[in-house]
C-alpha cells in the first residue's frame, strides 16, 4: 500500500512537471535570444520586384519573400510628411518621430533612448552594422544624439566618448582620424587610437575579423574603409573588406555567446547610395546583397530569433518601365527596352536629369551675368531622371516590413516605422 501510494504520488509530480512544461512552451510567451532588425533605403513594392526579376526572373523568389509576416509602413518625420534619412532612422531607432536632421532628439533637443541602449540596460549584447560610414545618419540613430545629421565630427566623438556597443561594423575611417594621418578630423585627434587605448579590440580587414576569436572579452571594432565600403559586385576576389554576409555572420557569431541574448542592426546603406545618383544598377544589387544577408541571418541565428527587414525611405523614384520577358534578369533589364526603345530604368528626380535652363542675364544693377546651376555629372547616363538635383531627392513612398521569429506575427497591414521600435522593445 505504502509503495503504490509513493509510486502514484511519484506519477502526480511527473504530470504536474509535464503539464507545466506543455503550458509554458505553449502558452507563455517566450522572449527571443537574438533579435536583429535589417534596415535599407528604398525597400519598397516597386524596388524589391526590380530586385526579384534583376536576381532570377519574374517566377523567382527573394529569401525575403518567403519570411511570412508583412506590413505596408509609413514613415513621415515629426515636421515633414516626406522623411529624410535622420529622421526615418530616429524613429525605427527611438520609436519618436523627430524633425528632418535630427537624430535621435525631440524637437527640444532632448535625447531620446535608442533601441541599442534600452538592450544593453535588459542585460542584452548589442551589435551594429553598416555598409556606409559609421558617422551616417543611418546608423549614428541608434547611438548618438544630435539636432544636426551633418556634423559628422561631433557624431564620431560621440561614439567614441558613449557608445557601448559590443560590435560596431562599418566603413569612415575617415571621419575617425585627423588630418595629418590622411582622415577628416580638424581637432588633431586620432579617434581609432582612442578606441584601441580604452580596450577595444580594432580591426581594419577581413582577415582580421576572420581570425579575432568569437569569444570576446572586450566589444569589437570593425572599420574596413576611409569611407563607404565598396558596392556588393566591386568587391574583388581576394578583397580585404568583407561582404555584408561576412559581417552579419561574424557579428552573430560574436554576440551569441551573451547567454541573456542580443540586439543586432544592420544598415544596408548602399542602395539608397546609388539611389542619389540615379544609379539602377547598384540601387537594385544591393537590395540584392541585403537578402543575401539575411539568408546568412536565417541560417545562423536560428528559430529562436527575431528577424526584421524594414524600409528606411525611398530616394529618386526609380522606376523598371517596358515589358521585359518573364525569363529576363541580370543586365538584360538594364539600359534600353528593346521592345520599346524606351530606358528601362527611369528616375523621378537626379543629377541624370535634364541640364537646367540658364537664367536670363541681370540687365540692371551688374554687368555679370547670373551665375547658372552647376549640372554635376553622375558616374552612368544610361538611366535619365525627369528632373535635375544634384543629388535625387527623398520621395514620398511607403516601405515595406517583413519578419519571421517569436513576436513577429504583430507585422500585418498598415502600420507606422515607430511600431518597428515598439515590437523590438517588448521582445527584450
Amino acid at each position: 500500500m505504502k509503495l503504490r501510494n509513493q509510486l502514484l504520488a511519484l506519477a502526480c509530480v511527473i504530470l504536474f512537471i509535464a503539464f507545466g512544461f506543455l503550458y509554458f512552451y505553449k502558452w507563455v510567451e517566450q522572449k527571443p535570444f537574438g533579435i536583429i532588425l535589417f534596415i535599407s533605403d528604398d525597400l519598397t513594392t516597386s524596388d524589391l520586384t526590380a530586385a526579384r526579376l534583376y536576381d532570377g526572373g519574374a517566377d523567382h523568389r527573394l529569401t525575403l519573400e518567403s519570411l511570412p509576416n508583412l506590413a505596408i509602413v509609413s514613415n513621415h518625420a515629426n515636421d515633414f510628411a516626406v522623411p529624410d534619412s535622420a529622421a526615418a532612422a530616429s524613429a525605427l531607432a527611438t520609436g519618436v518621430k523627430v524633425n528632418n536632421r535630427s537624430i535621435s532628439v525631440d524637437t527640444n533637443g532632448k535625447a531620446l533612448a535608442s533601441i541599442l541602449e534600452l538592450a544593453r540596460e535588459h542585460g542584452r549584447s548589442t551589435g551594429l552594422i553598416t555598409t556606409g560610414n559609421l558617422t551616417d545618419a543611418g546608423a549614428a540613430a541608434f547611438y548618438a544624439h544630435a539636432s544636426n545629421m551633418t556634423d559628422v565630427q561631433n557624431l564620431a566623438l560621440q561614439f567614441v566618448d558613449g557608445a557601448k556597443i559590443n560590435v560596431v561594423l562599418a566603413g569612415g575611417a575617415s571621419d575617425f582620424t585627423p588630418e595629418s594621418k590622411g582622415g577628416l578630423r580638424k581637432d588633431g585627434r586620432d579617434l581609432l587610437l582612442e578606441l584601441r587605448d580604452k580596450g577595444h579590440a580594432l580591426v581594419r580587414s577581413k582577415a582580421e575579423l576572420e581570425n579575432t576569436a568569437s569569444f570576446l572579452t572586450s566589444s569589437l571594432v570593425g572599420i574596413f574603409s576611409n569611407g563607404n565600403l565598396a558596392f556588393s559586385n566591386k568587391i574583388e576576389s581576394g578583397s580585404q573588406q568583407p561582404s555584408l554576409s561576412d559581417m552579419v555572420r561574424r557579428a552573430i557569431q560574436f554576440l551569441q555567446y551573451n547567454t541573456s541574448g542580443y540586439v543586432l542592426v544592420v544598415d544596408s546603406e548602399l542602395s539608397g547610395r546609388a539611389a542619389e545618383q540615379n544609379d539602377g544598377e547598384h540601387a537594385i544589387t544591393e537590395i540584392v546583397n541585403l537578402d543575401q544577408a539575411v539568408a546568412t541571418a536565417l541560417n545562423y541565428a536560428g528559430e529562436k530569433s527575431l528577424i526584421l527587414v524594414v524600409g528606411r525611405h525611398a530616394t529618386g523614384g526609380m522606376a523598371l518601365n517596358g515589358y521585359p520577358l518573364r525569363q529576363d534578369h541580370g543586365m538584360g533589364l538594364l539600359g534600353t527596352n528593346p521592345s520599346s526603345g524606351s530606358p528601362s530604368i527611369t528616375w523621378a528626380t537626379g543629377p541624370n536629369g535634364p541640364v537646367p535652363s540658364l537664367p536670363p542675364e541681370v540687365t540692371s544693377g551688374s554687368s555679370a551675368p547670373t551665375p547658372a546651376v552647376e549640372k554635376k555629372t553622375p558616374a552612368t547616363q544610361s538611366e535619365p531622371a525627369a528632373f535635375y538635383a544634384p543629388v535625387a531627392i527623398s520621395n514620398a513612398d511607403d516601405v515595406i516590413a517583413v519578419g519571421k521569429g517569436p513576436g513577429s506575427q504583430s507585422l500585418k497591414g498598415f502600420l507606422d516605422n515607430t511600431f518597428i521600435f515598439k515590437l523590438m522593445k517588448d521582445n527584450l
